[in-house]
């Protein structure tokens, strides 16, 4: 263990005792979890317990580690591509829900743009590190396949518009969503790996070969599975079955009953274990009224919590939050709890290679702490050790 998961001496230790502890290697009944500082001191089970500066004892409510969101444009009426403050009221309501770290997800806009955005997110992080960074969900997608982006932002992606957004996101771009069927795209997907930026193949048209081919250059990711994509079709299994079938891949999952239906989110699981991330796709209307919002540069009417661009049946990002997403999984989807726990914090930690820092409830880790009631509902929200909720 390195010296900095050690807890000095004069840290306060705050133990949390429940009824049970879930994550993804399994569930732990009548635990205790000791915080000291940002990090999980010891865990244990029973009546003996050590010492600690202030207990609390949350009774029948289940710990889980906190939720990781790879891909969310924003939340509470904000879009995380427009001005943001460090008070991000986006930000705040999805940690209300569980989210204790979250990826910013950019549509597609002008390359000055969004290099505008990559700087702002950095400042952003500086001053608050449950940030874990930026993706851009474009601008390099299929244009027969672009969803809610849109078309006259679309770019192929060339060597030096890669070059210029690996620059400009130093420090802070996570992930990159190509089209691997766009001139350049291979090329693309392993300069950006090379340069540590975990790509995502998504909105496209591309075949099972192809997609083969994006994972072998790099690409790790499936960017929201089944959405703006080929369909499995036993003759053209497509991207789908490209993902499921390579152990590499991590494949997003948009879980609200509108991108996917419960039923074939419950199959994805079963195809692809231990490797579908939950994530929200979050738009601006997400804990928000319905009504009228704008998604990048197209207008999005929300009804009925489904957000939509104005004049078409295309999906416009979701209204969902991930505490949502996990009820869905155990209710709808059919999955035991530690697998839909899992979907939402060690799969997503172990695609951004933070798996030994954060995503468990284990001596060493961050202390990002989420607190359910028995119909698990978020009452509380520990992140790197501080209660948020």
């Amino acid at each position: 263990m390195s010296s900095r998961h050690v807890a000095r001496k004069d840290q306060a230790r705050t133990l949390l005792k429940a009824s049970r502890a879930v994550d993804a290697s399994g569930t732990t009944t009548d635990p205790w979890i000791l915080i000291a500082g940002d990090r999980i001191e010891a865990t244990g089970t029973g009546q003996f317990v050590p010492f600690a500066h202030t207990v609390v004892d949350l009774g029948d409510a289940t710990l889980t580690p906190g939720f990781i969101d790879l891909h969310s444009h924003g939340g509470a009426g904000e879009s995380y591509d427009a001005d943001m403050s460090s008070g991000s009221s986006a930000l705040a309501m999805h940690r209300s829900r569980g989210t204790t770290r979250s990826v910013l997800s950019l549509v597609s806009a002008p390359i000055d743009a969004l290099e505008q955005s990559l700087s702002q997110i950095r400042a952003l992080m500086l001053d608050d590190e449950l940030i874990l960074g930026a993706h851009l969900e474009g601008p390099f997608l299929a244009a027969d396949n672009r969803g809610a982006h849109d078309p006259q932002h679309l770019r192929a992606p060339t060597p030096d518009l890669v070059d210029r957004l690996i620059d400009a996101g130093e420090g802070v771009l996570k992930q990159v969503t190509i089209a691997p069927e766009l001139e350049g795209a291979l090329e693309a997907i392993r300069s950006f790996a090379e340069h540590g930026i975990a790509v995502a193949v998504g909105h496209t048209q591309a075949d099972y070969a192809l997609t083969t081919a994006a994972f072998d250059v790099g690409a790790r990711i499936l960017t929201h599975a089944f959405n703006a994509m080929p369909g499995i079709h036993h003759r053209r299994p497509g991207p789908i079955m490209a993902a499921a079938s390579d152990p590499r891949i991590t494949l997003e999952l948009v879980l609200d009953a509108v991108h996917v239906h419960p039923t074939v989110a419950g199959g994805l699981f079963r195809l692809a274990p231990g490797r579908i991330a939950l994530i929200t796709d979050a738009m601006a209307a997400a804990g928000a009224p319905d009504g009228s919002y704008e998604l990048g540069s197209l207008d999005v009417k929300v009804v009925g919590g489904v957000a939509r661009l104005v004049g078409s049946d295309t999906i416009a990002g979701s209204t969902l939050t991930q505490d949502q997403a996990l009820r869905m999984a155990v209710t709808a989807a059919g999955l035991d709890f530690s697998t839909a726990v899992g979907a939402l914090t060690n799969v997503p930690a172990r695609t951004l290679g933070l798996e030994s820092e954060i995503g468990l409830l284990k001596s060493g880790f961050t202390a990002d702490i989420v607190v359910l009631s028995p119909t698990l509902q978020v009452q509380h929200v520990w992140a790197r050790g501080c209660r948020l909720s």
